[in-house]
């Protein structure tokens, strides 16, 4: 017998049948950007299934636009002053704390919340730290990466500052669970008492499928932000050496981001404009037919928690590359279902491309192992179950 058939006999502790978890989310899927927060929101739905309820706020700091939910994913949107940058950050989850109190208590008298699920420890996390000492309930805190050291994301005073504050959130946490090992390790070496928990996300293998067939020039895809840490400067570099040896390959981009400029100038400069298809902001079901349609999935990114993409990638029956040292090595395992080069090496990545191209019959076994890699082990409902058993832990 699976826990999500257990759950709700187990888990309420307020008389409830099944519990009533309250998620804190700093980003969520909108009108405007449907895609954002999929990896919290898309999760949140599959919990249904193991017996939880599920209430969801959405913090949103004033000096960003108002962004409106969409029926797929409700949520309750919450406007809270902060400073903008890492010089409000200290505070930022205290301010939300005070926007969040009588909305929360409200929702506490209608509907007791048992527990609070929080996405970040700043602010979020900050700010279920201070409601749930006020309501007496208990909170968890999930770290997704760069998230788990704010020394990272801020820097100067405030960055220690923010770090003291992280501290004593993982402190006071029933639990912080983890992305990956990578982010557990960061996790402890700011608090090392910290009760941490690695869960993986889980990718919907019904949206993200391998294609039946494909036709036309073999396509190389990346999709992430365009930043330097992601690696589109390698990736560019990488595709211009492949592009001699197979004339006819494409690679398609997909984000937004400051780097966007001078990537367009490098590959003017490379020569392989003609050949590099920028194509921007793109919501969720539109990345999955591009991961149908593509060859090989490519992101050499420096700084990965995790990365859900290339799950996504995986789950869609694609080679992926990406780079060691990050979350997702502890999913790929190099030559089997997947490939791992060293960050910044544009000449290793080339090679493995090549040889991605050169092979057809082992680039299908790698196919095969990738998709079958994420169905036994990291699909949404395996993420939820696990995060219900954690709630029913906590809440014992």
């Amino acid at each position: 017998m699976t826990w999500s058939a257990v759950l709700p006999a187990v888990l309420g502790t307020r008389g409830q049948s099944s519990p009533h978890v309250l998620t804190l989310a700093p980003f969520y899927p909108s009108e405007g950007n449907p895609a954002s927060g999929c990896f919290i929101a898309e999760p949140v739905r599959s919990l249904q299934n193991c017996g939880v309820k599920a209430s969801v706020f959405v913090a949103q700091p004033f000096y960003r636009s108002a962004e409106l939910g969409i029926a797929e994913f409700p949520a309750d949107r919450v406007r809270f002053f902060s400073l903008p940058r890492g010089l409000g950050l200290p505070s930022a989850g205290k301010l939300l704390f005070y926007s969040l109190r009588e909305k929360l208590s409200a929702l506490h008298a209608r509907h007791p919340v048992d527990l609070i699920h929080a996405h970040s420890a700043l602010p979020c996390g900050h700010a279920a730290w201070l409601l749930g000492k006020e309501l007496r309930i208990p909170f968890v805190v999930t770290v997704h990466g760069l998230d788990a050291s704010s020394r990272r994301q801020v820097g100067g005073a405030a960055g220690w500052l923010c770090e003291g504050i992280s501290r004593q959130i993982y402190s006071a946490a029933q639990r912080v669970i983890c992305v990956s090992k990578k982010v557990e390790r960061a996790v402890l070496q700011v608090e090392a008492r910290t009760r941490t928990q690695v869960i993986y996300n889980g990718v919907d293998c019904e949206q993200f499928t391998p294609a039946a067939s494909l036709s036309g020039s073999p396509i190389l895809l990346a999709v992430g932000n365009l930043i330097p840490t992601k690696g589109h400067k390698v990736l560019l570099q990488a595709f211009a050496r492949l592009r001699r040896e197979f004339p006819g390959v494409r690679c398609q981009i997909i984000g937004e981001g400051p780097e966007e400029t001078r990537l367009k100038s490098l590959a003017e400069k490379w020569e392989i404009s003609d050949s590099v298809e920028w194509l921007g902001r793109r919501n969720r079901s539109q990345v999955a037919r591009a991961l149908r349609n593509c060859t090989v999935f490519v992101l050499p990114s420096e700084y990965e928690g995790l990365g859900c993409v290339y799950l996504e990638a995986m789950a869609s029956g694609k080679p992926v590359v990406a780079c060691r040292g990050q979350g997702i090595d502890e999913v790929i395992r190099h030559g089997l279902n997947g490939w791992l080069v060293d960050p910044n090496d544009e000449i290793a990545l080339a090679e493995i491309l090549l040889g991605v191209f050169a092979d057809p019959e082992r680039q299908h076994e790698i196919e095969i192992h990738a998709r079958r890699t994420i169905l036994n082990g990291f699909t949404l409902q395996q993420q939820a179950d696990q995060l219900a058993e954690v709630y029913r832990e906590c809440l014992l």
